[in-house]
């Protein structure tokens, strides 16, 4: 069987449970067709670069696969359909990696940073106190 990196995009009107219900429907889809999902991941509701059906956000999710074709292409028909998916992207790996993804390990260093939140402090902190004044 070939290996999958799976991604989809749910919209923002969705619940992070009606995702994982979601998630749990393309998994018997792909049961049903003699594959199995190894890693499960929700990454959580994010900003878009640009508008998707007039979405601003949306529920990120990542689905490690190890399953034959016929059923990934089944799960992508499904996925079409339903129209609480805005989009997804399959891609065919050579290995699937183990432990946390980088969206998930980002999220781990960020959190550990002073401010709580990214980049630290804030306005006005950092290298820029440590200039000399302007002078016009």
């Amino acid at each position: 069987m070939a290996l999958y990196e799976h991604i989809y995009l749910a919209r923002q009107d969705v619940s992070p449970q009606q995702v994982e219900e979601l998630t749990n429907a393309l998994t018997e889809v792909l049961v049903a067709g003699g594959g199995k999902v190894t890693k499960n991941e929700y990454w959580g509701l994010k900003s878009l670069s640009y508008r998707i059906k007039k979405n601003r956000k949306a529920h990120y999710s990542l689905l490690n696969i190890d399953a034959p074709a016929p059923a990934v292409a089944e799960m992508e028909r499904q996925m079409r359909i339903n129209e609480d998916i805005l989009r997804f992207m399959t891609v065919r790996v050579d290995e699937l990696e183990e432990g946390p993804s980088a969206m998930l390990q980002k999220r781990d260093r960020d959190d550990d940073r002073p401010g709580g939140r990214p980049g630290g402090g804030g306005f006005g902190r950092g290298d820029r106190d440590s200039r000399p004044p302007r002078r016009f």
